[in-house]
């Protein structure tokens, strides 16, 4: 902690011809670095992000007398089980849900029932007919084209999707078990970080001392990346409950058949999705709109409005409120981040790229501090004096 009659840190003035040249140079060799061994700056970034995100609570239970070996291992044993928990809730509801619903989407193309016998799509076809005829429609002749679609795929066709969904989904849970341990070598880096996050802390605040009243670097990079992920799961949260709690309502007004049962697991998934920037609202929609869709269209047409009235909501109202805060970044260098995240390292580099930006952000805040460019304005340029020389008389002969 800095007093308050501690001087303020000196500006560091940066020539004009570091400008054009040394930086533009130094941005290029970051890049190529970078690309060349994107894996191992990949796993060091996340390492590093973790462990400045668990630092604060390390550095909370330093204050009660508890050594920081100790501390780091309570962290990190609570924070793996939080994440294995989740990790495992989720997977196996997605995993029952998903096999409840496949065998209800078997049944609906293949099994006949009622008088006459016939499929729930064909019975569904013919209701929609009837409607069609009834509303000055008859010469749209939906029953006979998806009559013939329903005929051109067999029993066969149908079983064979259905379980090629039952298999994703049973090889998706597998896959997230898999990559429980495949993440031990972020762990590791990250563990090494932390225990030694406060000698870094300490060389960088003697090196970069903050200005009186101010946060120190490490610790200002902490908050913005706390704040982000506060807000980002604030607003899974949000959108999550808000789609399950919309589904279950619509499944028991009955404008969505079962939507009740699923509703949870819809909720889930829609939470989840919102973790991806911006194709995350899209991806949530999907599956409820097209098992809807399967069941009734007009169903999926009532899902479908829920949807969009919720991505209305997160737009102009939980979105500005929740993150805006948390990133105070422009829009334009949200997109780009996003892009050169996926870029260099593909959907985990998108996924990543929004916490090193606020993080960024916060060193970016620091040392523009104390780190000036040179003005490039001419009329900043000294003038030099001009000594008038007075003319030399000679003497008269």
């Amino acid at each position: 902690m800095f007093m308050s009659g501690t001087p303020a840190p000196s500006r560091v003035v940066i020539p004009r011809w570091i400008q054009l040249v040394g930086l533009p140079l130094l941005i290029l060799l970051i890049w190529v670095v970078a690309g060349a061994v994107r894996h191992a700056v990949f796993l060091f970034l996340v390492a590093l992000l973790i462990a400045m995100l668990l630092n604060p609570l390390v550095r909370g239970l330093g204050r009660v007398w508890i050594p920081r070996g100790l501390a780091v291992a309570i962290v990190y044993l609570a924070f793996a089980a939080v994440i294995a928990l989740a990790v495992l809730v989720v997977a196996t509801v997605v995993v029952q849900q998903t096999r409840h619903a496949s065998h209800r989407v078997d049944n609906y193309f293949t099994v006949d029932t009622g008088q006459p016998l016939q499929t729930g799509a064909e019975q569904d076809l013919a209701r929609f007919q009837i409607w069609l005829n009834t509303h000055h429609l008859k010469q749209v002749k939906v029953e006979r084209q998806g009559q013939k679609f329903l005929n051109s795929i067999g029993t066969s066709d149908v079983t064979k999707y259905t379980n090629k969904a039952l298999n994703w989904a049973e090889g998706a849970g597998v896959a997230v078990v898999g990559l429980l341990f495949s993440i031990v070598l972020i762990v590791v880096v990250s563990v090494y970080m932390l225990l030694d996050m406060h000698r870094l802390s300490s060389a960088v605040d003697r090196r970069f001392p903050p200005a009186p009243g101010t946060m120190p670097l490490v610790q200002r990079m902490e908050a913005a990346l706390v704040s982000y992920v506060k807000g980002q799961m604030l607003l899974s949260l949000i959108i999550g409950a808000s789609a399950g709690v919309g589904i279950w309502i619509l499944g028991m007004t009955g404008l969505m058949p079962n939507g009740e049962k699923y509703a949870a697991a819809f909720g889930a998934w829609a939470g989840i999705c919102e973790l991806i920037p911006y194709v995350g609202p899209w991806l949530g929609g999907a599956p409820p709109v097209l098992y809807a869709l399967v069941q009734d269209p007009i169903s999926a047409l009532w899902v479908f409005l829920l949807f969009l009235g919720i991505q209305q909501l997160e737009g102009h109202l939980v979105v500005p409120k929740v993150m805006g805060h948390s990133l105070r970044l422009h829009p334009l260098l949200v997109i780009f981040g996003l892009l050169a995240g996926g870029e260099i390292y593909g959907f985990p580099g998108i996924l990543v790229a929004l916490p090193l930006l606020a993080a960024g952000r916060a060193a970016w805040e620091f040392f523009s501090e104390r780190v000036e460019l040179e003005p490039w304005d001419a009329r900043n340029e000294p003038v030099a004096e001009v000594v008038e020389v007075p003319p030399v008389r000679r003497a008269a002969p």
